[in-house]
């Protein structure tokens, strides 16, 4: 199960995970771009199913894991991807700006875990991975934001300790400057040409590039693996650098 599926990381790790062998549900509160989502992957004859679900909505939440386990027989793995931004500075931002940001990112995580865990616990299996950010360390204009991918983190840490004797491991992924529909819509925010600030980051970025959703796909991956069962409770940076 992967949230926030129908674009950009949540996508790439879906298609990733997918031409694995897993069989993967691609969850979004967005139905065309996630039908468009299901079709793309689909027609790369890959085994996935799509179900609209908007990851603040309890019931919603646990309807798709229902359905999965029911159709599947099994949940293994949990991608906590779903995310938005409203970024503001901290005097124009407002209490929908903070709460819709945090509701998404922290409760729907939340809701997401708590409700797999159950299915993982019963088969003694799982890997839940969360989407944190290099933002957690602090970023102008995205207080919500940032609170909320710090939050994943110590979120991240409390399952690992939790979760861990019944072979559920859970790992966070903290991506640096990564080319998606987000990135662009920060890009609008501040008025600045795309290409322009992917250059001004790529300048940065020790490995001189930016990132694409597939290099969170590959960290994904290994969390996802069974190989990675002695790794737990971590925040792996995926950001072309030392430095966030």
């Amino acid at each position: 199960m992967v949230t926030g599926a129908s674009r950009g990381i949540g996508k790439g790790i879906a298609q990733r995970f997918a031409q694995e062998g897993a069989k993967i549900c691609l969850a979004d509160v967005s139905e065309d771009p996630l039908r468009a989502a299901e079709k793309e992957l689909k027609e790369q004859e890959l085994e996935v199913i799509a179900i609209k679900t908007d990851v603040t909505d309890r019931n919603q939440v646990e309807n798709t894991v229902n359905e999965i386990v029911q159709k599947w027989g099994r949940l293994d793995i949990l991608v906590n991807n779903a995310g938005i931004i409203r970024d503001n500075l901290l005097f124009k931002m407002t209490d929908d700006d903070w709460n819709h940001v945090l509701n998404v990112h922290l409760t729907g995580s939340f809701l997401c875990s708590r409700a797999v865990q159950k299915h993982m616990v019963e088969q003694n299996y799982g890997r839940i991975i969360n989407l944190s950010s290099t933002s957690a360390l602090g970023n102008r204009g995205q207080a919500n934001y940032s609170a909320a991918k710090a939050g994943l983190q110590g979120f991240t840490k409390t399952l690992a300790i939790e979760l861990g004797k019944f072979g559920i491991t859970c790992n966070a992924i903290a991506p640096g400057f990564i080319e998606t529909d987000m990135t662009k819509a920060t890009a609008a925010r501040i008025g600045v040409d795309f290409e322009a600030f992917v250059e001004a980051a790529r300048q940065q970025i020790p490995v001189g590039r930016t990132g694409k959703p597939e290099d969170i796909a590959h960290a994904a991956l290994f969390f996802a693996s069974e190989e990675s069962s002695f790794v737990n409770g971590q925040v792996l940076y995926v950001a072309g650098g030392p430095k966030a």
